[in-house]
């Protein structure tokens, strides 16, 4: 059967979502081409406004609707430890759970050579300007605990070895092989709680 060239479309578009197949793609496309016309107006509002308003924390790289976001304008918060994580969503997963009070650094990236990506220079360079700045006693790692979480967290550890600041690491609670965007509260914090410091090999 030949589907409208809008309908083939719309669901070829949202089958670039993350974990969203064919199958799932065209019942979204249904279920959008049923639903309130007023919902489907406001969802594809939402859209543009989030590609037109929502940026990078000029500071952490979190996501944010000004220079700042909400956590690097916030002066309560522990300026002499940094948090860092690969992405905004893990960003967000951490602060959601309310296990951490300092500040975040997201990379914008990872080391994954099957993959050809990699960790923006830009991003350590700022991660190295701001530990300075804040006088940061404390670098954690909240790295994904894969083999790509490993090879980023060797680089990361190696772009600080000049600075006098301790360099931890997210241990037990969260599996070999999982992500911190779909941890829960619990898991994240005993993570936290049980860092452990990085150390160089002799």
């Amino acid at each position: 059967m030949s589907l409208p060239g809008s309908f083939g479309e719309l669901t070829g578009l949202l089958g670039k979502f993350p974990g969203v197949g064919q199958k799932t793609a065209r019942r979204m496309a249904f279920f959008l081409l049923s639903a309130d016309p007023t919902w489907v107006s406001s969802l594809a509002e939402s859209i543009a406004n989030l590609r037109e308003r929502v940026r990078s924390c000029r500071e952490c790289g979190n996501i944010s609707t000004d220079d700042l976001c909400g956590v690097c304008a916030n002066p309560s918060r522990d300026r002499r430890s940094i948090c860092v994580v690969e992405s905004q969503e893990d960003c967000v997963a951490m602060e959601q759970s309310g296990v951490f009070g300092g500040l975040y650094h997201v990379l914008g990236g990872r080391c994954s050579p099957l993959e050809d990506e990699d960790v923006p220079a830009e991003s350590l360079d700022r991660l190295r300007r701001r530990i300075s700045e804040h006088g940061a006693s404390e670098v954690i790692l909240a790295l994904n605990p894969r083999i790509e979480g490993d090879m980023t967290a060797f680089l990361v550890q190696d772009s600080l070895k000049e600075l006098d600041v301790k360099i931890t690491r997210l241990s037990y609670g969260l599996p070999v092989g999982g992500s911190i965007g779909y941890a829960d509260r619990v898991t994240l914090h005993i993570a936290l709680e049980s860092r452990r410091e990085v150390k160089e090999e002799e």
